[in-house]
C-alpha cells in the first residue's frame, strides 16, 4: 500500500496541450509495427549483449530505433565530455522525469543502469530493455528496502556504473515540475562520484511546447504509447549539464538543489529555492519589574 512520503504529481490530462498535429492512422500503425520489430531484434540479439566488444554500440542502435519507430527526434546541447567519455568512471545521472521516453532517450546517448521502480520490469517493450540493462529496481511502497537499495546505488557507483536516476519520484507534464528528493544524492556521496543533470524538454518541429509524451495520472502505458504514436514532429531537447564534482556539496540536499537548479537553468525556467522551516519562537513569560526598596 501507498505511504504518506510517496511522491505523487497533480499533472492529469487537464495538462495536455491542445492543438498538437498528429499523423493518420496508417502511420501510427506502421509506428508501432518498427517498435515492435526492433525490441523483437533487442531480444533475438540478447546473447551479444553479454558480449562487451561493441556492446554499448549496439545497445545505443536498440534504444535509437525505439526512438526512430515512434518518429522522436533528438536535439542533443551540450556535453560533449560526457558522450565521449571513456566507459569506467562511475557518475549518477538525474534527469526531470516527464514521460516513459526519457530511459530510452538517456541510453540512447550513453547505455546506464537505472535506479527504477520495480513495476517498470513488468511493462511491454521497455520492461525487457531495462531488466537486460542491469537496473536497480526500487520498491517505492516499502520503506524499509531503501537503505538497502541506496547501498546498492552507492556501490553500483563505486564500481564506475553510470546510473540514471529521476530524482523527482514521479513524472510530471513538463510543463510544471517537482522537486528534487535527497535520498539517491547521498549514494553519489558516499561513492565518491560526480553527478551529471540532464535537462529534458518535449516540443514539436515548430518549437511549440507539447505536454502529449508525459505519462501523467492513472494512465496505462498502452494508452501513453498510443499518444506518442500520434504526435507528428515530436523533438526531444536534450540539455547535458556540467557535471557537479564530488566535494562540491557538504550535504545531499545541496547536492540535490544544485542538480535541480543546473536543470532549471538549462531549461530557462525558474524554481524558487525550498525555505528552511523557522521555528515560531515562543513567548516568554513576562517578568514582574522589581517592586521598589522599601522606604
Amino acid at each position: 500500500m501507498s505511504h504518506a512520503w510517496m511522491p505523487a504529481s497533480p499533472c492529469g490530462d487537464g495538462c495536455l496541450t491542445e492543438g498538437d498535429p498528429v499523423v493518420g492512422f496508417p502511420r501510427r500503425v506502421l509506428r508501432f509495427t518498427a517498435a515492435i520489430v526492433v525490441v523483437l531484434a533487442a531480444l533475438l540479439s540478447a546473447p551479444l549483449l553479454l558480449v562487451s566488444w561493441g556492446r554499448e554500440r549496439r545497445v545505443r542502435l536498440i534504444f535509437l530505433g525505439v526512438l526512430r519507430a515512434f518518429g522522436v527526434q533528438l536535439d542533443i546541447r551540450g556535453g560533449a565530455d560526457f558522450l565521449t567519455a571513456p566507459a569506467g568512471r562511475g557518475a549518477l545521472v538525474v534527469n526531470n522525469h516527464i514521460s516513459w521516453l526519457d530511459i530510452v532517450a538517456i541510453n540512447a546517448l550513453r547505455p546506464m543502469r537505472a535506479l527504477a521502480k520495480k513495476e517498470i520490469a513488468s511493462w511491454p517493450v521497455l520492461g525487457g530493455l531495462v531488466r537486460r540493462g542491469g537496473s536497480i529496481f526500487l520498491d517505492r511502497e516499502r520503506l524499509r528496502t531503501l537503505p538497502a537499495t541506496m547501498a546498492e546505488l552507492a556501490d553500483a557507483l563505486r564500481t564506475g556504473s553510470l546510473v540514471s536516476v529521476t530524482p523527482e519520484g514521479t513524472t510530471w507534464c513538463g510543463l510544471a515540475s517537482g522537486r528534487f528528493t535527497t535520498a539517491t544524492f547521498q549514494a553519489a556521496i558516499d561513492g565518491g562520484v560526480p553527478v551529471r543533470p540532464i535537462a529534458l524538454r518535449y516540443r514539436l518541429a515548430d518549437g511549440r511546447e507539447t505536454s502529449h509524451p508525459a505519462f501523467i495520472g492513472p494512465e496505462s502505458l498502452i494508452a501513453s504509447l498510443r499518444r506518442v504514436a500520434a504526435l507528428r514532429g515530436l523533438v526531444l531537447e536534450i540539455h547535458i549539464c556540467p557535471e557537479i564534482a564530488p566535494g562540491r556539496a557538504e550535504s545531499r540536499r545541496e547536492l540535490a538543489a544544485l542538480a535541480e537548479a543546473a536543470v532549471h537553468s538549462a531549461l530557462g525556467t525558474v524554481r524558487i529555492p525550498a525555505q528552511p522551516r523557522r521555528r515560531t519562537p515562543r513567548p516568554r513569560p513576562a517578568v514582574p519589574l522589581a517592586s521598589p526598596p522599601a522606604k
